[in-house]
């Protein structure tokens, strides 16, 4: 079972040279805007390998001069996967942290539980997994009085001098450049010290404690230059969610607005980054300004793009003075004038447009996204949570089905972590009148309902696990609002309406389990069952919480199990994104207009998922609901189409193929 299908989507169109150069030469070219040494890995998995292996390297180095090695440790998703890996090294290959010593980052306060606290975390993944030993583990203390805090913090600066300074510091990034919390503003000679958090950090942590409403009013963390001055600094990014601070920290000015880019001025740093946390990087997004390009239709096409916008005109004013004077020689002698290259991306752009997602029946279909024939198709949604669908591709959903394809929509998680303890409450409150009302006789259900909405007013410990009950009442709340989103868009059938319930998923916790083959196995059976002709899959990997790159493995998992059986041959693959972000101009191979009524269309389709309106937990740290999220979305694909001087739209949804790896 492949389990990682996800991380070679990026690969499509970025050739190896550009980020692993053959030798310091080609490196120093490639590299001249970037301030900090970067090494890119093609996935995170490989590049929290390579972080792993040498770290175990430092450490066995240490071990054998018999001397301790002292490791920084910050919180966060970015280091799981090294953990996970060191923990893997310590159970088979015997690597001990018997003499590492390990200095968290920051921790939360106050805290009122170490449910959610950062030393919880480190625990639960990686130091309760090792045989350090518990005296070697220095932390902030969230539950420190504050008359306290003073004096802690300065012992907590002289426990890292006591033992001779941190050998070895891993760092994550914030959105806001802020590393542990040091956010904007931190001078760089800042040391152990307790802040209030600003709203971007504030943000920030509501990843770990659901909502913003829940988040400590301070943070305990190292200074600027408690970190600094680590013999050694490794700052890792992953994923695409970080791609314009890693572009702003490596490329950009040194500034106190982006704490992070004051590593420019130390010679102990290193950045690993995959390719997507790269992708905005000079040699990755525009490599034709620093070195001689690999033309392929999708790098023409970002050029384009970048020249219209840099111009301020429309692909087909773009003359041969734009082009010389912008690095772009090489698109002239390769099509031999401006106009050559103007009309060819001009109508392979054009191209992209169509108002028949699943295909127009009877119509030729040579320069269509979708093919004619067969009609009408078995389509199939996957939707990671049970609103993505409508979030994502609502339009294109409703126009599939109006237009007679035969379309099921499968929700892979229940979202049930996702529902607020009110929302359970008043829809227990409601059971508990209905129950009064037309069953006054029978009283159990009336009582489980009064039981329920107790339990979450009174005695409900946040970050413990959720009762069956409750999980139960809020995925089925869910599950009706999916119902009534995917009535909405169209699906008549409600046998067409399915949930998968991904075991993953289903841990009662915000921390979910790997990704399995009883997952893949599920999607893999439904597959076989339809056996469709087009399928649409989330590839929005900058989800914030991870469920939808795991969904989207296991999807890519199954359709790669089943990829030469002969209806899977005649099955195309589309990947739509989600509320996060949009596919860049040069990956867009559908795009689906809509008009002012089919866009109001698609928003009261989201608005039917009413759980997940003010009051959701985990909305992130973009502060406009999912309608609004989507709608400004589309409207600003549309907008690019017509800067680049195509019809203007609306709104458009953006789609890409996926084609199974042989």
């Amino acid at each position: 079972m492949k389990t990682n299908l996800s991380s070679q989507i990026s690969l499509t169109r970025i050739p190896t040279r550009y980020y692993r150069p053959e030798n310091a030469y080609e490196e120093s070219v490639l590299a001249r805007f970037e301030k900090i040494p970067t090494t890119i890995y093609e996935s995170a998995d490989e590049g929290s390998l390579a972080i792993a292996k040498e770290i175990a390297s430092r450490i066995r180095k240490k071990q054998e001069a018999g001397r301790p090695f002292v490791l920084g440790l910050p919180g966060g998703r970015s280091p799981q996967s090294i953990f996970r890996e060191l923990v893997r090294m310590h159970t088979e290959e015997s690597l001990s942290f018997q003499h590492v010593v390990v200095f968290n980052l920051y921790e939360f306060y106050p805290l009122k539980s170490t449910t959610f606290s950062n030393l919880s975390y480190l625990k639960d993944y990686f130091l309760d997994h090792i045989d350090i030993k518990p005296e070697n583990i220095y932390s902030p203390d969230g539950f420190l009085s504050k008359k306290d805090i003073h004096d802690f913090c300065w012992d907590y600066e002289e426990d890292v001098k006591k033992w001779g300074g941190i050998d070895y510091m891993l760092l994550g990034i914030g959105h806001a450049g802020n590393i542990g919390f040091n956010g904007a503003g931190t001078t760089v000679s800042s040391i152990t010290r307790l802040i209030l958090m600003d709203n971007d950090s504030r943000k920030e942590a509501s990843k770990v404690f659901k909502s913003i409403d829940n988040v400590p009013e301070g943070v305990i963390t190292m200074g600027l230059s408690t970190i600094f001055h680590a013999k050694e600094i490794v700052l890792m990014a992953w994923g695409e969610s970080k791609a314009r601070i890693v572009k702003e920290v490596i490329e950009g000015k040194v500034t106190d607005i982006n704490p992070a880019s004051y590593l420019q001025n130390q010679n102990n740093v290193k950045v690993a980054t995959d390719l997507s946390a790269a992708s905005q990087l000079t040699r990755i997004s525009h490599p034709w300004l620093v070195t001689d390009c690999e033309w392929d239709n999708k790098m023409i096409r970002r050029a384009i793009v970048w020249l219209c916008q840099l111009t301020g005109k429309p692909i087909l004013k773009l003359t041969n003075k734009d082009y010389t004077e912008n690095g772009l020689n090489d698109l002239l002698a390769k099509f031999g004038s401006a106009y050559q290259v103007n009309i060819d991306i001009f109508n392979d752009i054009q191209h992209t447009i169509t108002g028949w997602p699943g295909g127009k029946p009877n119509a030729d279909d040579t320069n269509r996204p979708e093919r004619a024939t067969p009609y009408p198709k078995r389509t199939i949604i996957f939707s990671p949570h049970p609103d993505d669908d409508v979030i994502s591709m609502g339009s294109t959903f409703n126009r599939l089905c109006e237009q007679g394809h035969d379309v099921y929509v499968a929700y892979q998680t229940s979202g049930n972590i996702a529902v607020g303890d009110e929302e359970v409450i008043r829809y227990c409150e409601y059971l508990r009148d209905v129950c009064s009302r037309y069953s006054p006789q029978n009283d159990t259900l009336k009582k489980k309902a009064e039981e329920i909405a107790y339990f979450l007013r009174n005695e409900k410990v946040e970050g413990e696990k959720e009762k069956g009950d409750v999980l139960f009442m809020k995925g089925t709340i869910r599950r009706e609002e999916a119902r009534a989103g995917a009535r909405y868009s169209g699906i008549a059938n409600d046998d067409h309406i399915r949930f998968l319930d991904l075991p993953f998923y289903e841990t009662g916790m915000v921390k979910k389990s790997a990704l399995s083959e009883a997952d893949v196995k599920i999607i893999r059976d439904f597959l076989e069952e339809v056996k469709p002709h087009q399928i649409f899959v989330a590839g929005d990997l900058a989800d914030p919480h991870g469920t939808h790159k795991v969904c989207l493995d296991a999807a890519l998992a199954a359709i790669d199990e089943l990829k030469d059986e002969e209806w899977m041959k005649d099955c195309r693959i589309w990947m739509y994104r989600g509320a996060w972000a949009e596919w860049e101009m040069d990956h867009i191979e559908m795009a689906v207009p809509m008009s002012p009524e089919q866009l109001h269309h698609k928003r009261n389709a989201i608005l039917k998922h009413q759980s997940q309106m003010e009051s959701a937990p985990f909305l992130g740290d973009d502060e406009r609901l999912f309608w609004q999220r989507a709608e400004d979305r589309n409207r600003a694909t549309a907008e690019l189409y017509k800067d680049l001087g195509l019809a203007p739209y609306e709104a458009i949804e953006a789609f890409v193929r996926y084609i199974p790896l042989r």
